[in-house]
């Protein structure tokens, strides 16, 4: 007998959206499919058998990160298979900073009220995400939480496992004065400040779809640009050349996140002359009369991810990032100094 609760259904949840929102998913599901996985989508656990070649002491490496407020943007534009590339990318881009190569994806959607195509259209992002990350998505949950969110809305978040042999984990102690730091393109705000974001914009359906000549689009268009996942360029930097430390820039802009990557008495001085700041940076400082010090200390200001190697490795990495897909180009390097970060 297939599973129906009428009275359920009543307290507001239709388990039989569930099974429909499974069903529409599943193709998206199996564009992630790899060698690795064990089980199909249904089950109580998800499996995935790891490939040791070539590790010999295997490190797990775990992320886990949401969209956050980014996706009221997506509420207000009804475009709802952009967000899980978000959700995937701020998972995967943490975990690869230890130089580990993610190896699966959960996820986890909470809703007002579970409308099958909607859900199927978030997991599609999700696995456009993991597709991009090379990594399997082998399992996740929707959860219908009537009365405590409104029906309309959702909220997303992720977990993702990845693997680096113990001999390979990045050792920052390696960093020196005179290392060289190398920015990695961000594609925009990526997926962190938007409560400053709405909070300048006073973000409506109205402002959002009003095109920006400065921007080349709406300004909703350029808010709900997915996050760039930077798995195969960095997997690729790290055969190339020794990478001593990576940082993922997210909330907390360069203050937060760059000195995390450093040893004790070493900061990053970066050349305020050599960040290519993006027009969606500009806008939102100049429209919220935003101070410099705060944008850097909020956003990505167009720049992704940050790694530090040796000066005399710097062009070959460059190259190695560009061979795979993204920009980069030299900011700054390591100076002897207990500021953490300098703009100067």
């Amino acid at each position: 007998m297939k599973s129906f609760s009428e009275s359920y259904k009543d307290a507001g949840v239709d388990v039989t959206a569930g099974y429909k929102a499974v069903e529409l998913m599943k193709s998206h599901i199996a564009r992630t499919m790899n060698k690795g996985v064990l089980s199909g989508i249904g089950g109580f656990g998800g499996l995935y058998e790891l490939d040791m070649t070539g590790i010999s002491k295997p490190v797990l490496v775990s992320g886990t990160d949401g969209v956050g407020t980014k996706i009221k943007i997506a509420f207000l534009l009804d475009k709802h298979d952009t967000v899980g590339i978000d959700c995937v990318a701020m998972c995967v881009n943490d975990v690869i900073c230890c130089s580990a190569k993610p190896q699966f994806f959960l996820d986890y959607i909470a809703c007002g009220k579970n409308y099958p195509e909607k859900i199927a259209q978030i997991v599609s992002g999700v696995a456009e995400g993991c597709v991009q990350a090379e990594c399997a998505l082998i399992g996740g949950e929707t959860a219908e939480h009537p009365g405590l969110m409104p029906e309309d809305e959702y909220d997303l978040a992720g977990f993702t496992v990845g693997v680096v042999d113990k001999d390979k984990i990045l050792d920052p102690s390696t960093q020196k004065a005179g290392d060289v730091m190398i920015a990695i393109k961000s594609s925009g705000v990526h997926s962190n400040g938007f409560s400053l974001v709405r909070k300048v914009f006073s973000v409506t359906e109205q402002n959002l779809a009003r095109h920006q000549s400065d921007l080349g689009t709406t300004l909703g268009e350029s808010l709900l640009t997915p996050t760039r996942i930077y798995v195969k360029a960095v997997m690729s930097l790290i055969d190339s050349v020794k990478v001593k430390s990576i940082s993922h820039i997210t909330g907390g802009g360069f203050y937060e996140n760059i000195p995390r990557s450093l040893p004790e008495g070493l900061s990053a001085k970066i050349d305020r002359s050599a960040v290519q700041v993006l027009p969606i940076f500009e806008l939102i400082a100049k429209t919220g009369k935003i101070p410099e010090r705060d944008m850097f200390n909020t956003f990505n200001m167009g720049v992704g991810m940050t790694v530090v190697v040796d000066k005399n490795d710097a062009d070959k990495a460059i190259a190695a990032i560009k061979a795979a897909g993204e920009d980069a180009y030299v900011i700054g390097e390591l100076v002897d100094s207990t500021e953490g970060v300098i703009i100067c």
